[in-house]
């Protein structure tokens, strides 16, 4: 009886531990950020999107269970030039009108041992759904978590950038994409 003492103890620490998983779904908008950069004539250029929507479901104990969306408000590119920040939102390349939106949607999450994650899911942009792999990092404190990740997308995959912008002389095809999301728990 004197060793199943300590054995019921632990069971119930455990329990209790198991209990009070930590769920991060409270995406903090104020302190997430959409980069990207890619080559222009030979010249790394930086940019960003300031408006765009993200809803997660994160259990660090059931990461393959997580799921994640993001919402990217395209007219709200900034290049770091209004004049190309029009021209990006126009129907060349973003066309806004039709198309204010780009969007993922994961469909699995595969741990990779650390804090090293694989999110799979579809990316559409312009109306063209492509499948893609992120690569991703989560460091946790407590209520907060923090998500690092990023890829390489193709611009003519989704024809971003039409007619004379087709090629690829100028602006480059490439375009790495960078985010990090900050979320809490309940």
């Amino acid at each position: 009886m004197k060793h199943i003492r300590p054995l019921i103890g632990s069971a119930a620490l455990l329990t209790a531990l198991g209990a009070h998983a930590i769920e991060y779904t409270q995406v903090q908008p104020e302190k997430s950020a959409l980069n990207f950069s890619y080559q222009q004539m030979g010249v790394k250029m930086d940019g960003q999107f300031r408006k765009f929507a993200a809803t997660l479901n994160f259990d660090p104990a059931k990461p393959a269970a997580a799921k994640a969306s993001f919402e990217v408000d395209l007219a709200s590119v900034d290049t770091g030039s209004s004049e190309a920040d029009q021209e990006v939102a126009g129907k060349p390349w973003f066309n806004t009108k039709l198309f204010p939106t780009a969007r993922f949607v994961s469909s699995e999450v595969r741990p990779l041992g650390g804090n090293r994650y694989e999110v799979a899911g579809q990316l559409t942009i312009k109306g063209k759904t492509q499948p893609v792999v992120i690569p991703a990092t989560v460091s946790t404190l407590g209520k907060n978590a923090q998500f690092d990740g990023g890829f390489t997308l193709r611009r003519g995959d989704f024809s971003i950038g039409e007619g004379s912008w087709a090629k690829f002389d100028i602006v480059a095809n490439d375009i790495q994409l960078k985010f990090r999301i900050t979320a809490s728990s309940k």
